[in-house]
């Protein structure tokens, strides 16, 4: 494992957004969902894809809070362009539990 400074993690805008959209993403080459995300007034609402269908349904996204990098730099994925990483788990058969706060909290929350 590589170590980094406190300065280099302070740069990660790991943001609370939750998912207000939720689509099948047919055109990935893994299984896959097309997710739009609330990241509150400063950040706004942000576009990105997932592969988190082994564990969850659209319905079970919609609405939930998540954790995402929203400081990246945007790539294509196919016809989509991810405007951010939502972050989760990988599980030893691939599967992903995504990361998300405890409680419900305001969306554009930085984690510390």
């Amino acid at each position: 494992m590589q170590e980094i400074s406190w300065d280099e993690f302070e740069k990660v805008e790991l943001r609370v957004g939750t998912i207000i959209d939720v689509q099948d993403f047919p055109e990935a080459r893994k299984p896959a969902y097309k997710i739009q995300a609330d990241f509150g007034g400063d950040i706004g609402i942000k576009k990105s894809s997932a592969q988190v269908t082994d564990l969850y349904s659209k319905e079970d996204l919609l609405g939930k809070q998540i954790v995402g990098v929203v400081n990246f730099p945007t790539k294509q994925i196919g016809p989509v362009r991810s405007e951010f990483l939502i972050t989760g788990f990988p599980q030893k058969d691939g599967s992903v539990v995504l990361a998300q706060p405890e409680r419900q909290v305001e969306n554009g929350l930085k984690l510390a």
